[in-house]
C-alpha cells in the first residue's frame, strides 16, 4: 500500500455502500466481458485443435493441445481473482464495525480471556523487533502477554552474533523495565481509588482531575515516543501514524472530556462505575508481560531451523510449570518431581503469532478475539487480518512488490467469502484448542516434540490451514487493515521470500484433494474446494505456462483475435484495485515486469517442490535477509534472466524472418519488459558485480574494473545456492 493509500482508502470507504455496490456491478461486467471473450477464443483454438487432429498432425495438434491447457490454466487465474474481487465487495458491504471504545469496555467488564503473543524472531534487527514488541504490547486488552521467541544459536562462535543475542535480550528486559516503570502510577492510582470507594462517598470532580492528570501523563509518554522514532524511514511514519499517534490522541482527548465535564450539566456522564472502568483501563494500558524464550537452550525442544518449530516449542510449555535441569553439560526442561519449578509458563486460550517485522494495530487482539468469543464462533480457529504493505516505500522493488501486497489482500478477503480461507503466517489469532486438536508428537535427536504447525513444508502456515480443515475447523480474515509487514528492499532478498512461497503448494495438495474429493458433491465445500486448490497449484500453472509460452512459437495460436481481449478485464480491475490502493494505474505493468523478473525462481520453487515430494525430505527454511545495504542475487537468476533477454529479443528476429509475426510481437514485448524489469529492479551495474561474485565468473573482473563495490558478509548470503537458516545473516520478513 502506497503512502497516499492511507488517504484514498479512508475515501473510498467514506463512500460506504454506493461505492461497494459500484465496485461489485464493475466486476460482475468485467467477468461477463472475460468468460464473452473466452468463448470466442476458445471457438477459434479448438477450431485450430481439430484441423490439426483431422489432419492427423499429431505433434502440432499437442502442441495446440498444451497451449489451449495455458490459455485456460491462465484464464482460471483471471476469473478467480475477479469473483474474489467482487467477493470482497460483498463482504464490505455488510460489513459493521463495532467501535474499538465498545469492544475494549467489554472486555474491562468481564474477565478477557488470556492471550499470549508470541513474536518469532532469528538475528533480527533491534529496531524492527522493538517496533514488533511495542505494537503487541500496545495492544487494547487486559489480559495479555508478550513472548519474543529468540532462535538465534546461543553458543555461536561469532563474536557478532553473540553481541546481537545479547542486545536483543538486553531489549527485552529494558522494555519490560519501562513497561513497569510507567505502568507503576496507573496501578497506584486504581489502588488508591479502590479505596476512596471503599471509605467515602463517591467524588467526581475530585476522581476527574486525577484521571485527567494521569491520562496526560500517558499521552506525555507516547509523545516521547513518537520523537524516538521520527525522521527514520517509511516503517516507523507507520509506525508513529498507526499506533504511537492514535494513542496519544485518544489519552489527549479523554483528559479534555474529563476537565470539560466539570461545567457540564450532564451529571450522569462520569459515573463510579465508568470512572472505575476509565482505571482500569489506564491501568492495563502498560501492566504487560514482556519476556523472551531460547529453545535452543534446552536439549529436550525441537532444534529444527525453522519457524514452525520455534512456535510449537513454546506453545508445548504453555500451561506447564517445569523445571530446569542440567546433565552431562546439557540443559533440559522437565516436570519436576519433589522440587520446586524453576519456569512457569501461564495457560492461554488464544495465541497470537506476529512476525518479527510486522505491526499490529492497538485494536488487533480486542477486536478479533472479541470476534472469537461470540456464540456460534466456537469452531473458529484463526482469525486474522491479511497483512498490508508498508505504504511509502521508497525503491522500486519493495513498492511494487507491496502492490502485489495489497492485491493479495483483496484475493484473500475474498477466500473467506467461499469459505476457502488460508492462514497467511504474518499474523493471526489462534485458538489453542484448535492447535491441541491438529498436534501430533513425533521424534527428533531421541526427544518426544509436539507438532501444532507442520513444518514439512516451508509453507507451514497453508498446511496447517489444510490440517485445521480437517478436523472440521474454520478460519476467518477480518475485513479490516490491522496489520502492515515489512516488504523485502531489494531484488537479492526478494528472491529468497518469493523462492519459499513458490515451494510446497504442489507437496500440501494430495492432503487437501484426500479431504476434498469425499466431500465435492457438496455445493459450499465444491466451490471452497476449487479456490483453495488454485491457490496451491496456481504459481505452477501460471509460471510453466509464462516459460512455455515464451519458449515455444505458438504461432497460428496466438493470431486467435479474440485472445488477448480475454486478459483486458483482469488488467484493467488489477489496475483499478492499484489506483484505489494509492499506486498508480500504469504500475500494473510494472507488477507485470516484476513477475516476469522472479520467472525462475517460482519455477525453480515448484520444481523443488516435485523434489522434495518425490525424495520425501524438508527443504532448508529460507529466511529473508534483513540488513543494511543491498543483498546480493544468485549468479545462476542473474545468467538466467539475462539469458532468457537475449533469447526474446533473438526471438524477435528470427520469428519475423519467419513470419511468425504475431510471436514476434510478444517476444520482442517480453523482451523489453525484461530488459526494463532487470534496469529498475535489480540494475544493470549490480547484475555485473552479482555475476562477478560467483566464483565461476571471478575470473571476468578484469574487465570491468572498479565495477565491484563493497558488500557485506550478510548480503553475500543471497549469492549462495541455498538460502537455510544460518546462511542469510540477519532476515527479513516472513509469511
Amino acid at each position: 500500500m502506497n503512502r497516499s493509500s492511507l488517504l484514498g482508502e479512508a475515501s473510498f470507504q467514506a463512500k460506504g455502500a454506493s461505492a461497494y455496490a459500484k465496485e461489485i456491478r464493475i466486476t460482475q461486467g468485467a467477468i461477463l466481458a472475460t468468460l464473452a471473450t473466452a468463448v470466442l477464443a476458445g471457438f477459434d483454438l479448438l477450431s485450430i485443435l481439430r484441423e490439426r487432429v483431422l489432419a492427423e498432425q499429431w505433434v502440432a495438434a499437442a502442441a495446440q493441445a498444451l497451449f489451449v491447457l495455458i490459455g485456460v490454466g491462465l484464464l482460471c487465474g483471471s476469473l478467480i481473482y475477479q469473483f474474489t474481487r467482487a467477493a470482497y465487495f460483498r463482504r464490505l458491504l455488510g460489513h459493521r464495525s463495532e467501535p474499538a471504545e465498545e469492544i475494549a469496555a467489554r472486555l474491562l467488564i468481564r474477565d478477557a480471556p488470556p492471550v499470549s503473543i508470541l513474536i518469532p524472531s532469528y538475528k533480527e534487527d533491534r529496531r524492527i523487533v522493538r517496533q514488533a514488541l511495542l505494537s503487541a504490547a500496545l495492544q487494547d486488552y487486559p489480559n495479555r502477554r508478550v513472548v519474543l521467541l529468540i532462535d538465534d544459536p546461543p553458543a555461536s562462535e561469532d563474536r557478532r552474533d553473540l553481541a546481537a543475542l545479547d542486545d536483543m535480550r538486553a531489549l527485552v528486559r529494558d522494555l519490560q523495565s519501562e513497561f513497569a516503570r510507567q505502568a507503576a502510577p496507573y496501578l497506584k492510582g486504581r489502588r488508591s481509588f479502590e479505596r476512596r470507594a471503599a471509605l467515602r462517598p463517591f467524588d467526581e470532580a475530585g476522581e476527574r482531575e486525577r484521571l485527567a492528570r494521569l491520562c496526560a501523563i500517558a499521552a506525555s509518554w507516547f509523545r516521547g515516543q513518537e520523537r524516538r522514532f521520527a525522521g527514520e524511514d517509511h516503517t516507523d511514519r507507520l509506525f508513529v501514524e498507526k499506533v504511537l499517534a492514535p494513542k496519544r490522541e485518544q489519552l489527549l482527548r479523554a483528559a479534555d472530556e474529563l476537565r470539560a465535564a466539570s461545567g457540564s450539566a450532564d451529571r450522569t456522564a462520569w459515573t463510579e462505575r465508568r470512572v472505575a472502568r476509565e482505571y482500569r483501563r489506564l491501568a492495563g494500558l502498560f501492566d504487560v508481560e514482556i519476556s523472551s524464550f531460547e529453545r535452543k537452550r534446552y536439549e529436550n525442544l525441537s532444534h529444527e531451523p525453522n519457524k514452525a518449530m520455534n512456535l510449537n516449542s513454546y506453545i508445548v510449555l504453555l500451561g506447564k510449570s517445569l523445571r530446569r535441569v542440567v546433565r552431562n553439560g546439557k540443559v533440559y526442561l522437565e516436570t519436576p518431581d519433589r522440587l520446586l519449578p524453576t519456569h512457569t509458563f501461564p495457560d492461554a486460550k488464544y495465541v497470537v503469532t506476529l512476525d518479527a517485522d510486522s505491526i499490529l494495530l492497538p485494536e488487533y487482539v480486542a477486536r478479533l478475539v472479541s470476534i472469537m468469543e461470540q456464540d456460534g464462533n466456537e469452531r473458529l480457529a484463526v482469525i486474522q487480518t491479511p497483512y498490508s504493505a508498508v505504504p511509502g516505500a521508497p525503491g522500486w522493488v519493495e513498492r511494487i512488490a507491496g502492490a502485489t501486497t495489497d492485491i493479495q489482500y483483496i484475493i484473500h478477503q475474498g477466500f473467506t467469502h467461499y469459505d476457502a480461507t488460508y492462514w497467511v503466517g504474518a499474523n493471526a489469532v489462534l485458538r489453542k484448542e484448535a492447535l491441541d486438536d491438529i498436534c501430533v508428537l513425533d521424534t527428533e535427536r531421541g526427544h518426544t516434540i509436539a507438532r501444532y504447525i507442520q513444518d514439512r513444508t516451508v509453507i507451514e502456515d497453508t498446511e496447517s490451514t489444510v490440517d485445521l480443515v480437517s478436523r472440521g475447523w474454520r478460519l476467518h480474515n477480518y475485513p479490516e487493515r490491522l496489520s502492515y509487514s515489512a516488504t523485502p528492499p531489494d531484488f537479492g532478498s526478494l528472491l529468497i521470500q518469493r523462492r519459499r512461497w513458490a515451494n510446497g503448494g504442489l507437496i500440501i495438495l494430495p492432503k487437501l484433494l484426500r479431504y476434498w474429493l469425499p466431500r465435492a458433491w457438496r455445493p459450499r465445500v465444491f466451490r471452497s474446494g476449487l479456490v483453495r486448490i488454485h491457490y496451491l497449484v496456481s504459481i505452477a500453472i501460471v509460471n510453466v505456462g509464462l516459460a512455455l509460452a515464451i519458449l515455444f512459437p505458438f504461432e497460428e495460436s496466438m493470431r486467435a483475435p479474440f485472445l488477448p481481449l480475454t486478459a483486458v478485464p483482469y488488467f484493467w480491475l488489477y489496475a483499478r484495485d492499484l489506483r484505489r490502493n494509492g499506486y498508480r494505474a500504469s504500475d500494473v505493468f510494472r507488477v507485470y515486469a516484476l513477475n516476469l523478473m522472479l520467472l525462475f525462481v517460482n519455477l525453480a520453487g515448484v520444481f523443488r517442490s516435485l523434489q522434495q515430494a518425490l525424495a520425501d525430505r524438508k527443504v532448508p527454511f529460507g529466511r529473508t535477509p534483513k540488513i543494511q545495504g543491498r543483498t546480493s542475487a544468485p549468479a545462476f537468476h542473474v545468467l538466467a534472466v539475462s539469458a532468457i533477454t537475449g533469447y526474446c529479443l533473438l526471438g524477435f528476429v528470427t520469428d519475423g524472418i519467419s513470419g511468425r509475426y504475431a510471436h514476434a510481437f510478444f517476444s520482442l514485448m517480453n523482451g523489453m519488459i525484461f530488459l526494463y524489469a532487470l534496469r529498475w529492479f535489480l540494475g544493470f551495474r549490480e547484475a555485473i558485480e552479482d555475476l562477478l561474485l560467483h566464483p565461476a565468473f571471478a575470473w571476468a573482473g578484469r574487465f570491468f574494473p572498479g565495477t565491484l563495490r563493497p558488500i557485506s558478509a550478510e548480503a553475500l548470503a543471497g549469492a549462495e545456492p541455498a538460502f537455510a537458516e544460518g546462511a542469510a545473516g540477519t532476515d527479513r520478513l516472513s509469511a
